[in-house]
């Protein structure tokens, strides 16, 4: 079924279960009795001296969607509904968790493929893994809102530039980063180090989205903060011919400054929704990745005709191992991939948080490492290996964390649920 759709199912009944709540517990005088139309008379309840609106009630309930659980849609849904709609939100889930933990690893793995069949530049790399951004334009039009679903007011085209340069340049200049650790580091090493953006990710969001610290958070930032560090630390035998000391240094900064970044780019993202666009909608999320990336590719290429690199290409492709062909259909296929990775972000921050979007990401550690020994051929020695032990640790306490809040945000969502006033929505 259409996302869209279903929410609106969703909506229609609960407003209908919330407007019988207001029957019983009296709070409030509904105008009209419910007509053949099921909208209660055409409008919600009003209190006394309350201007009549014009939206019907099922739109009026919409946030309410946001903010109750599963479990309370599930409630609402009627014993008749309630296993299948619980079923297609897992389906989701799922979904979107095969698209970030596939896009993901399939993107590092023909990132490196490329520099080591001869790629050189190190814009291109880094263009690509922003400019497959027009393959998302199918989807934001897939859900355009309708006029009776746009009741947020939307900020000035000032504000939306402003943050939507802010971002794209700094995703510009993470990418970048990321690109020369790619570059400079084994892959395995790679993405054992990325795994400190959970921690970054939390520290970050401590200071601007008010996230708590725990005891198993607190654990998890110390078990990802020795996993990354003790890959500093490896033996010569890790370093090839191609990687010198200096260069593996460089690589190691640049990976844990673009993790930093990404953890920060996460938590700015969450406040910007939170504060700036007020809403998270598929079209608004979708319309963040796309001008964020539009930007993004158009610093990168303006940095690709700057340092001159523009004019090493043809002999690049000319020069690759693997033939022009297999030049280009890498490059198109690391963009395509890194958008499916996008994809499943916006869709696990939608259903669930960014937070778990990012916990899902780090969820992938194992998967490269273990790619880049079967296709690659590195080596996985025991510094690597104790890494990806403290690594599947600590993200598993920080996971356990979120499983421990979303128990008592069900919890607490049931009785709120209970005795939400519709009318004050």
């Amino acid at each position: 079924m259409n996302p869209f759709i279903y929410i609106c199912v969703c909506v229609c009944v609960l407003g209908e279960r919330g407007e019988a709540r207001l029957h019983r517990l009296g709070e409030d005088d509904l105008d009209g009795s419910r007509g053949g139309d099921g909208h209660g008379g055409g409008k919600m309840g009003r209190r006394h001296g309350d201007k009549p609106e014009d939206e019907p009630h099922p739109l009026r309930s919409n946030i309410l969607i946001e903010e109750v659980d599963g479990s309370a849609k599930i409630e609402n849904g009627g014993r008749g509904s309630s296993g299948v709609v619980q079923y297609k939100w897992w389906i989701k889930i799922a979904l979107f968790t095969v698209f970030i933990l596939s896009g993901q690893s399939v993107a590092v793995m023909l990132g490196r493929l490329y520099f080591n069949k001869g790629g050189n530049s190190k814009w291109m790399a880094t263009l690509v893994q922003t400019v497959g951004f027009p393959l998302m334009f199918p989807l934001i039009l897939m859900y355009l809102p309708s006029k009776q679903q746009q009741i947020t007011k939307e900020p000035s085209w000032i504000t939306l530039l402003m943050l939507y340069t802010f971002l794209g340049a700094f995703l510009a200049a993470d990418c970048m980063l990321y690109t020369y650790g790619l570059n400079f580091l084994p892959v395995s090493t790679y993405s054992l180090i990325c795994a400190s953006q959970l921690a970054f990710n939390a520290l970050f969001s401590y200071f601007l989205n008010g996230q708590k610290f725990t005891p198993f958070i607190a654990n998890s930032l110390v078990l990802l903060s020795f996993s990354s560090a003790l890959l500093v630390f490896q033996g010569d035998s890790e370093q090839t011919a191609k990687i010198s000391r200096t260069k593996y240094i460089i690589g190691f900064v640049c990976t844990v400054a673009a993790s930093a970044g990404y953890g920060l780019m996460l938590s700015t993202t969450q406040l910007a929704f939170k504060k700036i666009l007020k809403s998270q909608s598929y079209k608004v999320v979708f319309d963040m990745i796309i001008y964020q990336n539009l930007i993004a590719s158009v610093a990168i290429v303006v940095g690709l005709f700057a340092s001159g690199e523009w004019k090493d290409i043809k002999g690049e492709m000319e020069g690759y191992e693997s033939g022009k062909v297999s030049y280009i259909m890498n490059l198109v296929w690391t963009a395509v991939t890194w958008q499916i990775f996008s994809i499943g972000c916006v869709g696990l921050i939608f259903e669930v948080s960014s937070l778990f979007s990012n916990v899902i990401s780090t969820l992938g550690i194992p998967i490269v490492p273990v790619l880049a020994v079967v296709f690659f051929h590195e080596k996985m020695n025991g510094v690597k290996v104790i890494s990806m032990l403290l690594a599947i640790w600590g993200f598993a306490s920080y996971i356990y964390q979120h499983y421990l809040d979303d128990v008592k945000e069900k919890a607490e969502a049931r009785i709120a649920n209970r005795q939400v006033d519709l009318t004050e929505i």
